[in-house]
């Protein structure tokens, strides 16, 4: 039977989703736990290969299990096998056999954060970016509808990259502020969908978004680095303790 699973997790103990001989990912902690639940093993296939250090609120993955489970008993035991890693298992559900994961996707959906406060992060460190000057929002909102659309994202593409073409549509980038409960300053948030994305793509448009709210950079200076198809003129690459998967749409 092929399953469905919906995902979270913590990026931070992890070198990404993928499995690497060099340290524990999150794709080996869910194989491991399917070995332990079933004794037999099982790719886990998902719809997202997020870096290390990157969060999930709705991954989405499959995995093909010989043995007939319910779905939400598969979930249950996987949860108690995945203990006490920060990978939880939302929800599982029948899938059909030629369903995949990662092929299938019609629209993923991030969310970035950007914590705007001089103190240190206490409860949230590893969980969002932390900005110790102010950011002109407004500014990042005009610079990231420029970014909209389909574009050669070459300037936004990691050296790394192994995408066939820079050639991508972004669907939506919006940026917006909401306060911190309990007056522990501003939050940014930045929501980036698309069909899929270049390797980094996400976290190097934030962190250009981030100089043009610095006052480093204009939104025209943000199409003319896009049109240029150029790595350098990129701005500083977020780092990915602010990135989610919050969605992936089928």
């Amino acid at each position: 039977m092929r399953f469905k699973l919906t995902l979270e997790y913590d990026g931070g103990p992890f070198h990404g989703w993928q499995r690497v001989a060099s340290g524990p990912s999150v794709q080996g902690a869910l194989e491991t736990a399917v070995l332990k639940l079933t004794g037999a093993h099982a790719e886990i296939i998902g719809a997202g290969r997020t870096d290390s250090c990157v969060h999930a609120r709705g991954q989405v993955a499959h995995v093909d299990i010989a043995k007939p489970f319910a779905p939400q008993r598969l979930a249950d035991a996987l949860n108690a096998h995945l203990r006490p890693l920060p990978v939880a298992v939302l929800g599982a559900e029948e899938a059909a056999p030629d369903f995949h994961a990662r092929f299938d996707a019609v629209r993923r959906v991030y969310l970035y954060r950007i914590a705007v406060r001089r103190a240190p992060l206490a409860l949230e460190a590893g969980k969002a970016w932390r900005a110790t000057r102010e950011l002109d929002v407004d500014a990042m909102g005009a610079a990231a509808q420029r970014l909209v659309g389909h574009h050669d994202f070459t300037t936004f593409r990691d050296s790394k990259c192994q995408a066939a073409s820079p050639l991508k549509t972004l669907d939506r980038c919006e940026v917006r502020s909401c306060d911190a409960e309990n007056h522990s300053g501003l939050y940014i948030h930045i929501r980036c969908e698309a069909r899929s994305f270049l390797h980094r793509q996400v976290r190097s448009m934030v962190g250009t978004l981030v100089e043009v709210g610095l006052g480093k950079m204009s939104a025209d200076e943000v199409a003319a680095a896009l049109a240029a198809k150029d790595r350098a003129r990129c701005g500083p690459v977020a780092p990915p303790d602010g990135l989610y998967l919050m969605r992936v749409d089928y």
